[in-house]
C-alpha cells in the first residue's frame, strides 16, 4: 500500500496514525533491516546546562514529518519541478527504528545504546538519520563510525561546542566536537554559522589549534559554499551535524539556546544542498528542538522535519546513491536466483 493512503484507499492525515518519521514503516528488529535510510531517536538532553526539553524533540519532529506525506510519492519542489524520494517512500525504503534506549543519570550507558543502535543501523548499509535530543548525542551517533572508512564532518551550529574536558565534564552538548576530534578516522570538522558570543576564547583558539575550520556567519556569508566545504575533497564522504539553533532566533522559538544573526532557512537549506551535492553524506543528525519551549503550531519541530525531509531528498538524488541503490539491488536479485 502506498504511504499516505489508509485501508480504505483514503488520505492519511497528519493526527492519524502511529507518527514514524514520514509514515514510514517501524522496525524493532534491526536484523531484518531492510531499509537505504533509517530514522532513529536519542531522545536525552541531560547534557544540557540550562533548560531541559530537547528529550521530546525526536518525538515530536516525527509528528511534524507527516504533514509532508500528502501523497506518498515524496515531495514536489516547485522550484525544480520535480518529485524527490519518490522511490524511497513508494517502495519503502525509509524504516523507523525507533528510539535508543535512556537510562536517565546514566549518561555512560545511554551513550552506549545510542551508538549500539546506529551501528547496527551502519552494519545493514542504510544511512543513520539520528534526531535529538541535545548536542552531545553527535558524539555517541558518530562513534558508531569508528573503524570504518575516513570521513570528514560539516557542523552547523551558532556554537563551537568545543568545551575543554574540565571538572569532570565530558558529555554535555558543549563538547561533542572535541571527541569527535580525538576519532582518528575524523579527517576534518568545518564548524559553520558560529556566532554566539557565549563561545568562550579557549574553546575557539583550542578548536583552530586542533585544525578545525571554524567559519563565522560573516564569513559564510561572504562564500556561503566554499566555506562549508573548505578543504573537504569532493567525493569525499562527509557526516553532517546539525543543531537547528544555527537557524536565526526569530525562527526558531523551541530552542533554548537560539542566537542572533543566524542563518535563514534558504541558507541552510542550500548549504546542505551543496554538502548533498558534492559529498558523499554517510549520516546526519538534527539536534536541539525544544517542543516545550514552542510555539503551539510547533514551528521549530516543523522547521526541523522540513531540512531533514529537503536533505534527504537531494542525498537520494546524487549518482552515487543512485549507484549504490542499483547495485544493492542486483545483489538482492542474485542472492534471490541463488
Amino acid at each position: 500500500m502506498p504511504q499516505g493512503e489508509v485501508g480504505g484507499g483514503g488520505p492519511s492525515f497528519p493526527f492519524v496514525g502511529i507518527p514514524s518519521f514520514l509514515g514510514s514503516a517501524i522496525c524493532t528488529n534491526l536484523n531484518g533491516l531492510d531499509a537505504d535510510i533509517a530514522v532513529l531517536g536519542a531522545p536525552t538532553d541531560e547534557g544540557s546546562p540550562f533548560m531541559p526539553g530537547s528529550r521530546f524533540g525526536a518525538r515530536s519532529i516525527r509528528e511534524h514529518s507527516l504533514r509532508f506525506l500528502t501523497d506518498g510519492r515524496g515531495y514536489y519542489d516547485p522550484q525544480a519541478r520535480r518529485r524527490f524520494l519518490e522511490r524511497e517512500m513508494v517502495e519503502g525504503r525509509i524504516a523507523d527504528v525507533g528510539d535508543a534506549d535512556v537510562l536517565p543519570t546514566n549518561v555512560v550507558d545511554t551513550f552506549a545504546n545510542i551508538t549500539a543502535l546506529t551501528r547496527k543501523v551502519v552494519e545493514h548499509g542504510a544511512l543513520p538519520v539520528a534526531l535529538g535530543g541535545d548536542h552531545a548525542i553527535t558524539y555517541p551517533v558518530v562513534r558508531a563510525f569508528e573503524g570504518e572508512e575516513p570521513f570528514h564532518v560539516v557542523h552547523f551550529d551558532a556554537h563551537i561546542d568545543y568545551m575543554p574536558f574540565v571538572h569532570g565534564l565530558e558529555f554535555t552538548n558543549q563538547h561533542a566536537f572535541r571527541h569527535l576530534r580525538l576519532m582518528p578516522n575524523v579527517r576534518s570538522i568545518n564548524q559553520v554559522g558560529i556566532r554566539s558570543i557565549r563561545n568562550t576564547q579557549v574553546m575557539h583558539e583550542d578548536s583552530l589549534r586542533d585544525g578545525n575550520r571554524v567559519v563565522t556567519m560573516e564569513e559564510f556569508r561572504d562564500r556561503p559554499v566554499d566555506s562549508v566545504l573548505d578543504g573537504i575533497p569532493e567525493g569525499a564522504r562527509c557526516y553532517i551535524s546539525v543543531d537547528i539553533d544555527v537557524l536565526d532566533m526569530s525562527l526558531i522559538p523551541g530552542c533554548v539556546s537560539a542566537e542572533p544573526n543566524g542563518m535563514s532557512y534558504a541558507e541552510l537549506r542550500d548549504a546542505m544542498f551543496a554538502v548533498a551535492e558534492r559529498t558523499q553524506v554517510i549520516g546526519l543528525d538534527l539536534v536541539e528542538v525544544n517542543p516545550l519551549l514552542d510555539v503551539r503550531t510547533g514551528l521549530t519541530s516543523y522547521l526541523a522535519a522540513h531540512i531533514v525531509v529537503e536533505s534527504l531528498g537531494r542525498i537520494c538524488d546524487q549518482p552515487w546513491w543512485r549507484d549504490a541503490r542499483s547495485e544493492r539491488d542486483a545483489a538482492a536479485r542474485a542472492g534471490g536466483d541463488a
